[in-house]
């Protein structure tokens, strides 16, 4: 965690400088990932809130995307974690939405992706999105590595 909370401070400093803010949707991370922005001290200024979407239901409720949406997208793709980072973004009127959504391990899910791979989406100036293969079942490593990466590459985007 503190490995994720050096990344978290730098993240931090930008939107504080900035005065922007940011909501997370995240799934296999499990919080991680706003668990590390919260425990920077003043995190009230930039940090709107966020959510644990591990379920269909999860997704229906906590962001409102509908079945019909979802028809010919795939979770744990690209598409979907661009959209997810979209929908929290604007349900929260932040200036940035996080998104992850991927299959930790020890298995991999069933939507045919193999353990250790994430998707990761970021919606800001523009909506991006990026997938890691960690190649690896460890469930407790693979949080870990996505939430890190998840947090990189939202400081590369701010970095723009």
């Amino acid at each position: 965690m503190k490995d994720l909370v050096i990344i978290a401070e730098r993240i931090a400093a930008k939107l504080v400088e900035r005065k922007q803010t940011i909501a997370v949707a995240e799934s296999s991370t499990g919080g991680l990932i706003s668990a590390a922005l919260l425990a920077v001290p003043g995190a009230s200024a930039y940090f709107l809130g966020g959510a644990v979407v591990y379920t269909r239901d999860g997704r229906r409720i906590l962001m409102d995307i509908q079945d019909d949406v979802m028809k010919g997208l795939r979770p744990s793709s690209e598409p979907y974690a661009k959209l997810l980072a979209d929908r929290v973004r604007e349900r929260f009127s932040a200036d940035w939405g996080l998104s992850e959504t991927g299959a930790t391990g020890p298995t991999g899910n069933r939507y045919g992706d193999a353990a250790g791979h994430s998707c990761i989406g970021i919606a800001g100036i523009e909506t991006v999105a990026m997938t890691l293969e960690t190649g690896s079942s460890d469930r407790l490593g693979n949080m870990q590595v996505f939430a890190a990466t998840a947090l990189n590459f939202l400081l590369k985007n701010l970095s723009r």
